[in-house]
């Protein structure tokens, strides 16, 4: 689409926002931005919107008037699609894109797209790390915290990108196509904006929705949503598995991953003692990083080594230090109960749970379970304290503080912790109730522990 002095709509002024306004002021388009917050301060948006770009700024609700003119609409991750405005946009025949479209467009080279409930960040992070092993050129990019759109005007025809995409991301995609994409598991999450899994599935199946059958999307064996889902997939399926030997794709067999191709002989790619990573959970996502690479022409050594030399991200299990014999763990980025269950399983001593947040509508009876033989104490805070409280009283789990802060959380935790013990921020919640976002929570939560 030539951009060159039409008027574009940007949506939304956090860092997908910013980073779109930039790449529409390379293409010379007018640029209008809404900040959905009426009472939003002026000054301080423009301090952290793109500086020598000429904009107009409405605060608030779109104004009919406004919309005369609009020739492309490009929303943020987090503004929902169901806004009346943009189905009065959409009406008018006006394009609505998310920030992902807009960057795709724009973006040249290959392309590694990866999107699931869980162990998406670790994934791309991985993949990524494999991809500069072997090219020289590559970005990595979306939801793990850069903008796509931020580095799409950069790319070449010789460079590979590595995105991680979310469910918000992929409602709207429309010609999308990564080269390889993979989707890692489908757990309840987000149904406070999607309502349904039916239509988160959808969503996350949009990864896919552009590829032919001469390219690849990665998917988990294990996953019956998956499993249903890839009749369905217009892209070549390549499965990986923790527990089942499969004919083509790669898994787990005892302590040792293999791949196999179509017609080719079994590669044993390396041990779980060869990487850094703990957790089945971890080995499921170097198994979908293996099989992303390996479509996109990587050597199977540039592969292991990359794979072996890899620490991990941070908020993710992430180990942040030792305080009188008690390991402290900021799992952060555990947003939801699937991911803080998995957690909860790669802990190898008792251990302290420090949960709670902002309220998705998610259920935690499950998490509650996974407790058993491993949580000797949980430490609740947040939106969700009392839903939880109900959830783990409910299952017979009685050992459960409350309190107001994280701060205080760190330290309640620090009091009923012995030698031998771990404590483990995994909140199985959001974290905007209390906080910016998950970094800033996860920060602060090392902040503390470096305190004691």
């Amino acid at each position: 689409m030539e951009l060159r002095n039409k008027k574009v709509l940007v949506v939304g002024t956090g860092i997908s926002g910013a980073a779109a306004m930039k790449l529409l002021d390379c293409q010379g388009a007018q640029i209008l931005v809404l900040e959905g917050n009426e009472k939003a301060d002026r000054e301080e948006l423009a301090a952290r919107l793109p500086r020598n770009i000429q904009y107009d700024l409405i605060l608030g609700e779109l104004p009919g008037e406004k919309m005369d003119g609009i020739a492309l609409a490009v929303l943020s991750p987090g503004v929902p699609v169901e806004q009346p405005f943009v189905a009065e946009l959409e009406e008018r025949g006006v394009p609505v894109w998310g920030e992902i479209e807009l960057a795709y467009r724009y973006s040249k080279g290959r392309l590694a797209a990866i999107t699931g409930t869980n162990g998406k960040t670790t994934t791309t992070a991985l993949t990524g790390a494999i991809m500069k092993e072997f090219y020289k050129e590559v970005f990595v990019v979306g939801n793990i915290g850069l903008p796509y759109t931020e580095y799409a005007l950069e790319t070449t025809e010789e460079s590979v990108t590595v995105a991680e995409v979310s469910s918000f991301q992929l409602e709207t995609v429309y010609s999308f196509r990564p080269d390889v994409s993979a989707i890692l598991n489908i757990t309840p999450d987000h149904l406070n904006r999607h309502h349904t899994m039916e239509r988160y599935v959808e969503a996350k199946s949009h990864i896919a929705q552009n590829q032919g059958w001469d390219q690849v999307c990665v998917m988990n064996y294990e996953d019956p949503w998956l499993r249903e889902l890839a009749d369905r997939m217009p892209a070549d399926v390549f499965w990986f598995s923790s527990q089942s030997r499969l004919e083509r794709g790669i898994w787990l067999e005892g302590e040792e991953i293999f791949y196999r191709e179509k017609g080719q002989e079994t590669i044993r790619v390396c041990s779980i003692h060869d990487m850094k990573l703990l957790g089945v959970h971890n080995y499921e996502n170097v198994m979908a990083a293996v099989g992303i690479a390996a479509h996109l022409g990587v050597p199977m050594d540039c592969i292991r080594r990359a794979v072996a030399d890899f620490d991990g991200v941070e908020h993710r299990i992430e180990y942040v230090r030792e305080v009188d014999g008690v390991k402290y763990y900021n799992d952060s980025k555990g947003t939801n109960p699937d991911a803080a269950i998995k957690a909860v399983q790669a802990m190898t001593a008792p251990t302290i749970v420090i949960g709670g947040g902002y309220d998705k509508q998610s259920s935690y009876e499950e998490w509650i379970a996974s407790f058993q033989g491993k949580v000797k104490a949980l430490v609740l805070l947040g939106e969700t304290a009392d839903k939880i409280e109900a959830a783990a009283r409910q299952a017979g789990f009685q050992e459960i503080i409350r309190v107001n802060t994280l701060e205080e959380a760190v330290t309640e935790s620090r009091n009923r912790a012995t030698p031998g013990d771990a404590v483990l921020l995994s909140p199985a919640c959001a974290s905007w109730d209390m906080f910016k976002s998950f970094e800033e929570r996860g920060d602060l939560f090392k902040e503390y522990v470096n305190k004691l």
